[in-house]
């Protein structure tokens, strides 16, 4: 893939990760591409599916798993808004994806660049390759947005509260 078609999933990425904002979620979107098509999408569902494991790369996981009839996806991309968790990096790697290309890094959670660095750990059977930053600003635009309406939200309900 080359650096417009990166940008252009990415785009779709974002898309979906406003699919989870509406859903009252934290914005994440993903998507999986094999051989130029788009075989797997996600967001964040893990509050409206009441799963702890409905991040977006596992949902975009799951799908194209389901849509090609295996659980291995070698030779495949996965597009993510924010930077894979140690959960999701695990499944990233079970999965066998060929590549993972991410927009903004994520410093509390974020196990590829960020934290625990787990794609370059000696001791696994399988290395994605990985790029970040691609369309950061626009990703973490999105994620800012969602936490301070959030906050704006909470922070009304508090002063309601306290006027009745």
């Amino acid at each position: 893939m080359n650096k417009e078609d990166d940008i252009q999933r990415m785009e779709q990425a974002i898309q979906l990760a406003q699919k989870a904002a509406d859903a009252n979620e934290v914005p994440v979107g993903a998507i999986v591409v094999l051989d130029g098509q788009v075989i797997g999408e996600g967001w964040n569902r893990p509050i409206s599916g009441h799963d702890p494991t409905a991040h977006a790369e596992i949902m975009a996981l799951r799908d194209a798993a389901s849509r090609i009839g295996n659980y291995r996806l070698s030779g495949a991309t996965l597009y993510v808004t924010i930077e894979p968790c140690a959960m999701c990096a695990g499944a990233i790697i079970h999965a066998r994806i060929g590549r993972v290309v991410f927009g903004a890094t994520e410093p509390k959670a974020g196990a590829v660049v960020s934290n625990a660095q787990l794609f370059d750990q000696d001791w696994l059977n399988h290395w994605p390759e990985y790029e970040g930053e691609v369309l950061a600003q626009q990703c973490s635009d999105v994620i800012s947005a969602f936490f301070r309406r959030r906050r704006a939200e909470k922070k009304s309900e508090k002063k309601a509260g306290k006027l009745t």
